[in-house]
């Protein structure tokens, strides 16, 4: 153990020893306090020794210097459980794979196409607040609104529920928010890791309850596990009705302890990554007006005097959706995401890696030296069709790629589509110099301090 990491020990141990010595608490109290050191320092020595052990196997990989916490994706998906439920993004083995299967076919593209009149439904009402702020001549914050129009759409989509369930949106947005900062501050808190003191802390405490928040949100929406008459008597079905009818080829459907899970995981990270994206890309809009007149122009031609967007015209938007990668790339809603090796690996040179390594890609491609034009320059031609014939599949990975990609890839980049046209036929975004953004990364890419643009009515 290096010189640095014994000090930082010492550091965080001195409040201890001074109390110890010199505070005068009671014998519970010190006790409670060796405790928290054991704990301490036992989780810092398991943090250094696998630190140790994948430096030591990636020795002969040249990369920047890791975090500390690199490699550690078995404590975050254990973190993430307790605030998503045992859903799609967190299983393993033969039950994800049961999963996957059951959930696919409610991504079909026919079930999609009945999906594109309902978001864009909830686009417009988005857009028509904003209409209404305009005349006080400030600047719009975007992701609590983009927030709010994405969970009004998923909810339409994926579980048609009633309007008065609507209304309790921005509750259930600020729930998620507060999961997000208390997971993303347990992260980075070692003795948070530790699950008996993370119980008893204020933290814990508030972390439990914004979990029972969130599950009841969603427990509202979840109805009775029999599909029955009510279901076939629809004239759409939405996702949950898809999920109480999938069966396996052995006749099995999801349990009802499943079916919860599936639904927790969906209105949390369906709503959030898709706000992160939809914000982004209407931030680079305001950034790059030359980009911005670009798109207008195709989406003023494909929609000639049209107010709204149907399933044929998303096929028909090549430059739109060439910035919309763009933005993905520079700005992609999910940072990392973890890989863990089934099976030993050699590669042609000699090198190896062994199996059980947990190995996050990154997303942020700008630094691999990917893109022939810069990669800091905002291009959305490098994602056109002769730039991209070439390069390799694996170079652009916003919604991840393999077995374990993003099943909801399709659903999320129609969203993004209908919330770019439909904001393009009816405003002009320009950028607010006093207050630019500030990426942070919370589980999804936030800015600290909001995004901010200004809105100018067209004719």
């Amino acid at each position: 153990m290096s010189g640095e990491d014994g000090f930082l020990i010492f550091f965080y141990a001195s409040p201890f020893i001074f109390f110890w010595h010199y505070a005068d608490i009671s014998h519970f109290f010190q006790l409670a306090a060796v405790a928290c050191l054991t704990c301490l320092l036992l989780k810092a020595i398991q943090l250094y020794q696998r630190k140790r052990w994948m430096t030591n196997v990636l020795r002969d990989f040249q990369g920047a210097p890791t975090h500390w916490f690199y490699g550690h994706v078995q404590s975050v998906r254990r973190q993430l459980s307790l605030s998503l439920c045992i859903g799609l993004l967190i299983l393993n083995g033969p039950k994800w794979h049961q999963h996957r299967r059951l959930l696919t076919p409610g991504f079909h593209y026919d079930i999609l196409k009945s999906y594109v009149t309902l978001m864009a439904e909830s686009v417009r009402v988005m857009l028509d607040k904003w209409e209404k702020l305009i005349p006080e001549k400030k600047s719009v914050e975007l992701f609590e609104h983009v927030s709010l129009m994405t969970l009004d759409s998923i909810m339409k989509c994926i579980f048609n529920p009633s309007p008065s369930l609507l209304c309790r949106g921005n509750s259930y947005i600020q729930t998620v928010l507060d999961l997000s900062v208390m997971l993303h501050k347990r992260i980075l808190m070692p003795l948070y890791h530790n699950e008996i003191i993370y119980w008893f802390s204020a933290s814990g405490r508030r972390f439990r309850k914004a979990c029972r928040l969130a599950q009841h949100h969603t427990g509202i929406l979840y109805g009775p596990s029999d599909p029955g008459l009510q279901i076939l008597k629809k004239r759409r079905l939405d996702f949950l009705d898809i999920l109480l009818c999938a069966r396996d080829e052995h006749g099995n459907g999801l349990s009802d302890e499943d079916l919860r899970a599936e639904v927790d995981t969906f209105m949390f990270a369906g709503h959030d990554t898709t706000a992160s994206g939809i914000s982004w890309i209407l931030y680079c809009l305001a950034q790059y007006p030359e980009h911005q007149q670009k798109c207008r122009e195709e989406i003023n031609d494909l929609l000639a005097d049209r107010d709204t967007i149907e399933w044929d015209d998303l096929g028909k938007m090549p430059y739109s959706t060439m910035f919309i990668k763009e933005c993905l790339r520079l700005y992609p809603p999910v940072l990392l995401v973890g890989r863990e090796l089934s099976a030993p690996v050699t590669f042609a040179d000699g090198r190896s890696l062994p199996k059980g390594l947990l190995k996050p890609p990154s997303f942020f491609k700008r630094s691999l030296g990917l893109y022939a034009s810069g990669k800091d320059v905002f291009d959305p031609l490098r994602f056109s069709p002769e730039n991209t014939s070439n390069r390799h599949p694996y170079a652009f990975l916003p919604f991840a790629a393999g077995p374990r990609n993003c099943i909801g890839q399709h659903f999320a980049m129609n969203e993004m589509k209908i919330s770019l046209a439909l904001t393009l036929s009816r405003f002009e975004l320009s950028p607010d110099p006093e207050k630019p953004p500030v990426p942070i990364h919370l589980i999804v890419l936030r800015s600290k301090n909001g995004i901010h643009v200004y809105l100018r009515k067209l004719c």
